[in-house]
């Protein structure tokens, strides 16, 4: 939020600083991840598209699309079952990349632990635009928002395009693997341990032991749902100004990877994970 500085500067002073922080405000409202911008870099072609999130560049290196996470299919790991809707989002990338111009812009980490090229990807339009990749295959409901602690960027815009492909039951939201889990659903939720899932519910108590945030769904935190953040992970909540105790008694939706630790439970890295409903 914008505020207007006060005291006894003079007002030529006043108004040179209304002016400025005016300016900052609009600049700031105009963000938006829906145009690359001016320095997002150079020109590539797509040469392969490998699944729905991640293709081939011209200069042979290989991108994953940051902030969303596309149905999985094989790619040669022995014993992994398909994603539903796999092919069907590989399908979608190749008509929406292959052999089309993109730039590629980074607003977080721009690569990963495999050496692929992490990032933004938009697609050059015959009428100059720009296709924003990740918000159209949200809006297809061929993926999924998915984030990391240090690639946040765009966040807001692309969980709007999810919800607009959920609320209209679009592609992966048509499907009993894709749904919302309710958090007091232990069965449910322990059949998809080591699977990513958003689960939904009010959290019955938020509290702080030795520095770790314990949101429990349930009232008894050894069976029922639980997602923690860890100390190391707490400055990122103080920096949004976000006490995670605040959480307690409000409905919420935490995305992430299903674990079992006294109960089925989701690690909290970042306070994107947690969309607060009601």
């Amino acid at each position: 939020m914008c505020h207007k500085r006060s005291g006894s500067l003079g007002f030529a002073v006043l108004l040179a600083g209304v002016l400025v922080v005016l300016a900052g405000c609009e600049q700031a409202h105009s963000t938006s991840c829906a145009v690359p911008p001016p320095d997002a870099g150079r020109i590539f072609e797509v040469i392969e598209v490998v699944d729905g999130d991640t293709v081939v560049l011209d200069d042979r290196s290989e991108v994953r699309m940051v902030g969303l996470q596309a149905p999985k299919l094989p790619l040669g790991r022995r014993g992994f079952e398909k994603w539903p809707l796999a092919d069907e989002a590989r399908d979608a990338a190749v008509q929406l990349l292959d052999g089309q111009r993109v730039v590629l812009w980074s607003g977080g980490a721009d690569m990963d632990r495999h050496g692929r090229r992490l990032a933004q990807t938009y697609v050059l339009q015959p009428d100059g635009g720009h296709l924003w990749f990740q918000q159209e295959m949200l809006r297809l409901g061929l993926a999924r928002v998915y984030s990391f602690p240090d690639n946040r960027a765009c966040l807001d815009e692309l969980l709007a395009a999810e919800a607009e492909a959920r609320d209209s039951g679009q592609g992966m939201w048509a499907l009993a693997a894709y749904r919302i889990l309710a958090a007091e659903d232990e069965g449910q939720l322990g059949n998809r341990e080591g699977s990513y899932e958003l689960v939904q519910g009010r959290v019955r108590e938020a509290t702080l032991v030795r520095g770790r945030a314990y949101l429990n769904f349930g009232t008894n935190y050894r069976d029922d749902f639980t997602a923690t953040i860890a100390p190391r992970d707490m400055k990122r909540f103080r920096e949004a100004g976000i006490d995670p105790v605040a959480y307690g008694g409000r409905i919420v939706r935490v995305r992430g990877w299903l674990r079992n630790f006294n109960g089925p439970s989701i690690d909290v890295t970042h306070p994107e994970q947690i969309e607060v409903l009601e």
